[in-house]
């Protein structure tokens, strides 16, 4: 005869299965720990939409003969009991980085015992949502088909507003690449390991390319990109200027400008100075610090110690240490240096969005560019998104 205590039980897991589960289908614990280092913070993104960037890190603690599979994830908002976002199938193995390209797609994303996945969220929040915590419950099948679950993975959403910014740049019209919301890009899809400590410096970041009126990023007829100079770049020896007012921590010059698509020697340490090239650091606000790297050779106007105003020109955007074409790179964290940063949302005050493109569709000025979604619309106070096109007062 069943006890009573095994019938609750069994009656207990019943309920909890999730939706679209076999509710006749035993649910054990998940022999797993889940990690969010960092806390969302939301984002206007310039699609419209609210967003919230975080990392999940699942490692498993199942010494099966079978490694766990990852089946299912949803989001909550909060205690809620209808999720935000439910993720399987192929919109699941889409949340992995870049390493996982050349993985075949199976029932479930395996983890091995002691091995941890990071999956990337993108999420966005329903118009007028603000929640204060996220739940996740994240379903797993194990040996022989049988079923674990972690229900109650909590995060705080961080309530403070974004990093408010001026632009960087100044008319014309530039093409954000690798930007925001593409967890793909060598931006946030690259993790920093520095004594023992993860970190995503570049979670925000964005390189700046610099387009023509025809959206083209080279000008003149060359044989490949390869075949370029740095002045056939659009962007190239444009000002950068500052983004709000504050004091350089960081700045050097004197590195050399580089060839367009030369081979990139990966270095030994990733730091500011490794990377940067000619770079300029500032702080405009506590905690808060505005990084400037692959500036043009000899073009350097600041010193640290120096108080910089808010449109101050600080710099001209050239090709230096680990930049395969002109560009500026940018992006706001929390530390001055590069290494244990963590990557902060901003949005810019005021800009034109012209629509969207890849910066590979920009290289042949005989080909006309697939511009997505042509238009031209004033955004205030919004993180433009990869891809975008976009014009600065």
């Amino acid at each position: 005869m069943v006890s009573p205590l095994v019938q609750a039980l069994a009656l207990l897991l019943t309920i909890a299965a999730p939706t679209g589960q076999d509710r006749s289908e035993p649910v054990h614990q998940a022999q797993m720990e889940a990690r969010i280092r960092v806390a969302p913070r939301p984002v206007a993104g310039s699609d419209g939409a609210r967003h919230l960037a975080y990392e999940l890190q699942v490692t498993s603690h199942y010494s099966g003969d079978a490694p766990l599979r990852l089946t299912r994830l949803a989001i909550f908002a909060g205690d809620a009991r209808t999720p935000l976002k439910t993720l399987e199938g192929a919109a699941l193995w889409a949340l992995l980085g870049p390493q996982a390209a050349d993985e075949a797609r199976q029932d479930g994303i395996p983890i091995a015992d002691g091995a941890s996945r990071t999956f990337f969220l993108w999420l966005a929040l329903p118009p007028g949502m603000r929640p204060a915590s996220l739940r996740h419950q994240l379903t797993f099948r194990a040996d022989k088909g049988a079923v674990q679950r972690a229900d109650d993975v909590r995060t705080p959403v961080v309530a403070a507003a974004p990093v408010r910014i001026g632009p960087p740049l100044r008319g014309g019209r530039w093409l954000a690449v690798e930007g925001p919301g593409n967890h793909l890009s060598h931006h946030w899809g690259s993790m920093v390991a520095i004594d023992g400590t993860l970190s995503i410096p570049q979670r925000y970041a964005i390189d700046w390319f610099g387009l023509d009126a025809g959206s083209h990023s080279i000008r003149g007829v060359h044989a490949s990109p390869a075949a370029t100079v740095d002045a056939d770049w659009i962007g190239y020896g444009r000002d950068v200027f500052a983004v709000g007012d504050g004091v350089v921590v960081d700045a050097r010059d004197g590195v050399p400008n580089g060839k367009p698509l030369a081979p990139q020697q990966v270095p030994d340490d990733l730091t500011a100075r490794s990377l940067y090239g000619n770079f300029v650091v500032l702080r405009i606000a506590p905690g808060v610090y505005a990084h400037y790297a692959h500036l043009q050779a000899g073009s350097v106007q600041v010193r640290p110690g120096q108080r910089v105003r808010r449109g101050t020109a600080i710099g001209r955007l050239g090709q230096t240490g680990s930049a395969g074409a002109p560009h500026l790179h940018f992006h706001i964290s929390d530390r001055p240096g590069f290494e244990r940063s963590e990557g902060l949302p901003f949005v810019i005050d005021r800009f034109t969005l012209l629509g969207g493109a890849t910066i590979e569709d920009s290289f042949d000025p005989a080909v006309p560019v697939p511009v997505r979604a042509p238009g031209a619309r004033v955004h205030r106070d919004e993180l433009p998104l990869d891809g975008s096109i976009v014009a600065f007062p």
